[in-house]
């Protein structure tokens, strides 16, 4: 898709009455936006892919504490899907990462934290290498761009929507953190060996909830909920270039026309 083809799908877009609601990844190549139905990856060296976005099932996405780890599953498409923004070695490792806190069950009680941390922060480290930050900023600039409409001006570079976003998962790894340590310490369920694996799976499940809460009740109850996420923000996120604000643009042109696609043939 060359630029004038972005531009109009662009320009259409901030006329629109409604759009899809956005969500996206940064790579330190690249930078993935989603919608419910379709991904679009913009590749920073040129090039567009896109897929589908997996469905969960009905029930799943309704029940209250499931549908957050049914959320969880269907926002790994793009990461760990066929044709997905990851290589293969890549995909190995971030596999590997996901399946991380089961061998910990093996390690004694009182190295089982510190082996989590440092392998949490060598992750943080690999995921944030590279151009990652400047393209994890334009991310939530390009989202932030479509849903003031202001896709436009903001790829001329005349309008700056905000590098932060309330419902970036750094947010929500602000929030996993304080949960998984209360539930550690309220945990009731007799201890046995699989125990940390059980308070992973409720932390996960219990910090969604939360997390979708706060967004849905974007006042000040929200935001206090969200303000740890929007801090670490400042860490995981650098002020974009244009060029890197356009690679993002891009996926959202991509995704834009693709979901509009996919929602001509249902």
């Amino acid at each position: 898709m060359d630029d004038a083809a972005v531009l109009a799908i662009l320009a259409e877009a901030d006329t629109a009455a409604e759009l899809p609601r956005l969500g996206g990844l940064a790579r330190p190549d690249g930078v993935a936006i989603v919608s419910e139905r379709v991904w679009c990856f913009s590749r920073a060296a040129g090039g567009l892919s896109c897929g589908r976005m997996p469905r969960p099932p009905a029930l799943a996405a309704r029940v209250p504490l499931v549908r957050g780890l049914a959320r969880l599953a269907v926002s790994l498409a793009p990461l760990l899907g066929r044709g997905g923004t990851t290589r293969p070695a890549e995909r190995l490792l971030l596999l590997a990462a996901l399946l991380a806190p089961l061998p910990l069950l093996a390690v004694p009680g009182a190295y089982r934290g510190w082996i989590l941390g440092t392998s949490i922060v060598a992750l943080i480290g690999w995921m944030l290498r590279g151009r990652t930050l400047r393209l994890h900023g334009a991310e939530h600039r390009a989202i932030a761009a479509a849903e003031t409409r202001s896709l436009v001006g903001t790829w001329h570079g005349a309008v700056r929507p905000s590098r932060f976003s309330p419902r970036c998962g750094t947010n929500f790894a602000a929030l996993l953190v304080p949960v998984s340590l209360v539930l550690e310490r309220v945990w009731i369920v007799p201890t046995a060996a699989f125990t940390p694996a059980l308070v992973s799976l409720a932390a996960l499940m219990l910090t969604m909830e939360i997390w979708l809460a706060a967004q849905r009740w974007l006042s000040s109850v929200g935001r206090v909920a969200l303000l740890p996420g929007l801090v670490l923000q400042r860490l995981t996120t650098r002020e974009p270039k244009l060029d890197d604000t356009r690679v993002a643009l891009r996926a959202v042109a991509g995704v834009l026309a693709a979901d509009r696609a996919q929602a001509s043939t249902t």
